[in-house]
């Protein structure tokens, strides 16, 4: 029967062949042989999907070599077909895409029953195989997959989508045109937040903002680096880079405003700043830092949700990427010997929940 199905495909008798499959399907569901005609006819079809599909099962499942032998080569062609198709489709993505510049493809967490699907849709949309996909797909924290040109982004965020692969895509463009201002000391607290910052220009103004204009807000950590001298193998010494203290950043999101206002312990004005209500009054300057910052953010607790904190987890993993794309400002100033990559992903990531 085998025989007769490929020579009804090879003739592109697609009808008959289905026939012939209907037959053999009710006298031996079981047989091999049978599986491995179907994944045949779906090859045919150009559905290639299940093409693919039918053939990794045989591979999984079947025992006769020569089965086997035919499935590996089948999988094979099929996936040298898929890879052309999305070459083609790509190039014509770029080349109609009207969004231009670099842009960044990330995967946000998904669990549960859903987990599965996504996974096989990473794995089917990036060709992929599923344990690869399965250690991609994040269950906890965001994290960039890709990044590239933005039609090239656009064209696998739209596939993931239609895989239901949840995924966000930006342009660093768009990061760019998020205005981000640079708070040095607030004015009052209550009724409404007023605040003197910095925009991108370095130009100083005031702003007065209602606490429920407040979408969102993150606490980060940003690690502060300094070089020690440190004794390598063999008594020589050796200079590198440790992390020696941590800068706390809070961004609040005003998105009725299309801004981020972005607090940080290392550059705001604590003298020249109201004190925060409640706060006990200290001497020591380090105190005043200490105690004025705890005392704002647990304010900010009691007038806003809760805070995101998963930069951390998403900055590991960003790191990788910040030497492939443009530059863009991050809008600290921590005084550091030379720029860190962690900045830059901090805003990335604040960007990216701010445009989400």
């Amino acid at each position: 029967m085998y025989d007769q199905v490929s020579a009804a495909l090879s003739s592109k008798q697609l009808n008959q062949a289905a026939k012939l499959l209907q037959q053999w399907k009710l006298a031996k569901p079981q047989d091999p042989w049978l599986k491995l005609a179907m994944a045949n006819y779906w090859e045919a079809r150009e559905d290639l999907e299940k093409a693919q599909a039918s053939y990794t099962r045989l591979l999984q499942t079947a025992s006769n070599s020569k089965v086997l032998s035919q499935a590996r080569d089948g999988i094979q062609r099929v996936r040298n077909q898929l890879a052309q198709h999305r070459e083609h489709e790509l190039q014509a993505a770029k080349r109609q895409s009207d969004v231009k510049g670099a842009a960044v493809l990330v995967l946000t967490p998904i669990e549960g029953e859903r987990r599965e699907t996504a996974i096989q849709g990473l794995a089917q949309v990036m060709q992929l195989d599923v344990y690869t996909a399965r250690m991609r797909i994040p269950s906890k924290y965001w994290r960039i997959f890709r990044v590239g040109a933005a039609g090239e982004i656009q064209y696998f965020w739209e596939q993931l989508q239609a895989h239901h692969t949840p995924a966000l895509w930006v342009t660093i463009d768009q990061v760019r045109a998020v205005p981000t201002f640079r708070v040095e000391q607030v004015l009052a607290f209550t009724p409404q937040l007023k605040i003197v910052c910095l925009n991108s220009a370095g130009q100083k103004g005031t702003i007065v903002v209602d606490w429920g204009e407040v979408n969102q807000w993150l606490n980060a950590q940003l690690p502060i680096f300094e070089s020690v001298v440190d004794l390598a193998p063999w008594g020589k010494l050796k200079r590198k880079d440790t992390t020696q203290d941590f800068a706390q950043v809070m961004d609040l999101h005003v998105k009725k405003r299309g801004c981020i206002l972005r607090f940080c312990d290392r550059t705001y004005n604590y003298r020249d700043s109201i004190d925060v209500p409640g706060q006990p009054q200290t001497p020591s300057a380090h105190l005043i830092a200490s105690t004025s910052w705890k005392g704002m953010r647990a304010l900010f607790q009691g007038y806003l949700s809760t805070p995101d904190k998963a930069f951390t987890g998403f900055g590991q993993g960003a790191l990788d990427f910040m030497d492939l794309l443009p530059r863009f400002d991050s809008y600290l100033d921590l005084a550091r010997r030379e720029p860190s990559a962690w900045d830059r992903a901090f805003h990335l990531y604040s960007c990216l929940k701010f445009l989400a």
